[in-house]
C-alpha cells in the first residue's frame, strides 16, 4: 500500500485526487497540506506547513501553488520521499530548483498530467520536423475563467517539445494584438482563452498552403489529471533518484 501525502489539498484539483486516490486500492491517502487548515471537516490530518506533518509518508503528489515549491523540495529531500509535480505556472528558476533536487530524491514533473494530451505532445513532436518547412505551427489553449496563468503550462510544454525536436529554431509569439506585420517563418503562435468551466482544451494547428491540419485534446473533467498523477506516483514509487515525465512513463 503506497502512503500519499496531497500538497494543495483542499484545492479543486486536491479534491479530485482525494477521492481519486480513495478509490484505488494500491493506495491510502494519510495526510494533506494546504495553507487553509482550519476548516478541516475530512477525518484527515491537513496541515498549513508541510514540516508539521509527522504521518508515514512514502510519496507527496502536489497541485498546490508555485510558493509552495522551495518547502516542497526542502522536506522531500531531508525525508527522502518521492515527489509527483503537478503545478503549473512554474517559473525557468522554480524548473531548475526542481532538476537540482532530483539529484537526490526520486521527482516526476509534468506541466499537464493527462496521458491523452501527452500522447498529443508525442504525435506533434513526430509530425513538426516532416511539415516545418511549409506549415506555420499554432497553439490554442482554453480554460476556465479562475485559472490565473497564461498561456497555460500545457501550451508552454507543447511549443517547448516542438520547438525541441526544430532544433531551437522557433521563436514564441503570444497573440497577435498591436503587430502590423506577418507572420515570420520561424515563429510559433500561442494563445489563450479564459470562459466559463472550460476544464482544459489544447489544439496544435499545422497550416500549410492549402490545407490545415489540427490536433487537439479535450479534458471533460479533472479526473483524468487526478487520475494520471495516481499513474505517475505508481510509476516513481520504485524509481531510482532522478527527473521523470510523461514520456518516461508512456514508453515504460
Amino acid at each position: 500500500m503506497i502512503k500519499v501525502l496531497i500538497n494543495g489539498y483542499y484545492g479543486q484539483m486536491g479534491q479530485v485526487l482525494s477521492q481519486e486516490i480513495k478509490k484505488d486500492k494500491e493506495m491510502k491517502l494519510v495526510a494533506g497540506i494546504d495553507k487553509d487548515s482550519s476548516n478541516n471537516c475530512d477525518n484527515l490530518n491537513v496541515y498549513n506547513n508541510i514540516f508539521n506533518c509527522s504521518e508515514d509518508i512514502d510519496i507527496i503528489i502536489d497541485f498546490s501553488h508555485p510558493s509552495s515549491l522551495p518547502n516542497l523540495l526542502k522536506y522531500g529531500m531531508e525525508k527522502n520521499i518521492p515527489l509527483v509535480i503537478g503545478t503549473t505556472g512554474l517559473s525557468n528558476k522554480d524548473i531548475e530548483k526542481i532538476k537540482a533536487a532530483s539529484k537526490k530524491i526520486p521527482i516526476f514533473h509534468s506541466a499537464n498530467m493527462s496521458l491523452g494530451i501527452n500522447v498529443l505532445i508525442s504525435m506533434v513532436k513526430n509530425i513538426a520536423p516532416i511539415l516545418e518547412d511549409s506549415f506555420d505551427i499554432e497553439i490554442i489553449e482554453k480554460h476556465h475563467n479562475n485559472k490565473i496563468d497564461a498561456p497555460s503550462g500545457t501550451a508552454y510544454m507543447i511549443a517547448d517539445e516542438i520547438n525541441k525536436e526544430l532544433n531551437n529554431s522557433k521563436e514564441y509569439v503570444f497573440g497577435r494584438n498591436t503587430k502590423t506585420d506577418k507572420r515570420k517563418e520561424k515563429e510559433i503562435g500561442i494563445h489563450a482563452v479564459r470562459g466559463g468551466t472550460i476544464v482544459g482544451e489544447h489544439t496544435v494547428i499545422f497550416a500549410g498552403c492549402d490545407e490545415v491540419i489540427e490536433i487537439k485534446h479535450s479534458a471533460s473533467s479533472k479526473k483524468i489529471f487526478a487520475q494520471g498523477a495516481i499513474k505517475a506516483a505508481k510509476f516513481l514509487y520504485n524509481q531510482e533518484n532522478g527527473l521523470y515525465n510523461m514520456e518516461n512513463l508512456i514508453k515504460k
